[in-house]
This record gives structure tokens, C-alpha cells and sequence, in this order.
């Protein structure tokens, strides 16, 4: 295995470690209905803000979501809508497994 090959392996994981949480899930599937404001999210989760905005940190960090400023509201939109593949493929594993 290369070097290169061994990096990209570890990138992949990185991106599934933050796919890897229920609340973020939440927030990725609202998000591919479109966009939506911070607070609005922080209702859909349940948790408190401070918890939703490193939710959102991750997720844009990982160039998954991405945010801009309407006055004092931030809103967040799906930057990279073909994660929602991954819903269908975990719905297909959790159905093969029963």
C-alpha cells in the first residue's frame, strides 16, 4: 500500500468519524431539504446551542456543511448533498442484517 493510498484511507475515515453521531445525522438530513438557520437546528437536535455549534463546526470543517451571516442569523446549507448516500447504503446493511 502506498503512502498516498494510506492517506486517502485515513481522510475517508475522518469524514465517516463525523458522519459517526445521530445528532449529526439530524442535521445533515434537514439540511438536504434545504437550508436552515442555526437556531432552527438547535430545536430539530434538542441539544443546546453550544453542543449544535460543534455539531456544525465539524460538519464544516470536514467540508460537509457551510454557513453565511443574514444580519444576525447564521445559516447553514448541504455543501456536499452525495453524503446522504451513505443514509441509503446504512439503511441497506441495517435491512441485510436482520
Amino acid at each position: 500500500m502506498t503512502g498516498h493510498e494510506r492517506r486517502l484511507y485515513r481522510s475517508q475515515a475522518k469524514v465517516l468519524k463525523a458522519l459517526a453521531n445521530e445528532s449529526r445525522l439530524m442535521i445533515i438530513d434537514r439540511l438536504s431539504r434545504g437550508e436552515c438557520s442555526a437556531g432552527e437546528l438547535t430545536g430539530l437536535v434538542g441539544s443546546d446551542q453550544s453542543t449544535v455549534s460543534k455539531h456544525l463546526a465539524i460538519l464544516r470543517a470536514h467540508g460537509i456543511v457551510e454557513d453565511r451571516r443574514e444580519g444576525s442569523v447564521v445559516i447553514y446549507r448541504l455543501l456536499t448533498p452525495c453524503v446522504m448516500n451513505f443514509f441509503s447504503c446504512a439503511s441497506q446493511v441495517l435491512k441485510e442484517a436482520r
